[in-house]
């Protein structure tokens, strides 16, 4: 199910933006190459891995996939059949931040294009993020340092500092986007995960096998690399 690693280049002189508008064009050409069958296989695998990595979660923040990115309603169904609490994203006026509960696929609806699909129920602030025992954010790439390159919007990063100290925060993301070679370029505002979900398994940054090999690859002597134009 997996592809090969992504090979990113390294962004040393960019403006931060610049450098992030670069690598997701790089991210968005890699997944738009996957076929919808691999993708459905793709939903499903991070479905069964996204219940083992939340838990017993009693409420978990999530997101509704759209385009290329990796499906998560299969993982939202899972959640609210196993009878989860799941919180969604509500787009208000000005790109407000609030969220819905989640009632099952007919209740989502698309309410202005390119927007995600949304859930019709009443509308609870930014802050209600701090109910989710886990959250479940989407991501372009991840880095070993779990900086979390997103799509451009800042929405999650603005939410994802809202909630409580130690709730885990889980990247989805695919398995060849996780980024060992370089780190990924990061603004202030931007909130570092600690975990993340692929179709193939789920763990945490701190202490992993992922972390150590980045180091390693990190400090390895090699040739010269200048960041691409």
């Amino acid at each position: 199910m997996s592809r090969a690693q992504l090979s990113l280049p390294r962004t040393d002189g960019y403006e931060a933006e610049d450098a992030k508008q670069l690598l997701r064009r790089l991210v968005r050409e890699a997944r738009a190459q996957r076929t919808e069958r691999e993708r459905e296989q793709a939903g499903v695998a991070l479905a069964a891995l996204g219940l083992q990595a939340v838990g017993d979660a009693g409420c978990v923040a999530a997101y509704v996939s759209q385009g290329s990115e990796p499906r998560s309603l299969q993982l939202l169904e899972a959640l609210r059949e196993r009878g989860t609490r799941v919180l969604l994203p509500v787009l208000g006026p000005g790109l407000a931040r609030t969220w819905a509960e989640y009632k099952g696929p007919d209740d989502l609806q698309v309410r202005a294009p390119g927007r995600p699909p949304e859930p019709s129920g009443p509308v609870m602030p930014a802050e209600a993020i701090a109910e989710a025992d886990a959250v479940v954010a989407p991501a372009l790439a991840i880095d070993a340092a779990g900086t979390r390159l997103g799509q451009g919007g800042g929405w999650y990063d603005r939410c994802l500092k809202l909630t409580l100290p130690g709730t885990p925060v889980f990247g989805m993301i695919y398995a060849e986007e996780l980024v060992a070679e370089i780190l990924l370029p990061a603004a202030e505002h931007d909130v570092p995960v600690g975990a993340v979900v692929t179709p193939e398994e789920w763990f945490l940054l701190e202490g992993s096998a992922f972390r150590t090999a980045s180091r390693a690859a990190r400090s390895a002597p090699g040739p010269e690399q200048r960041p691409a134009r």
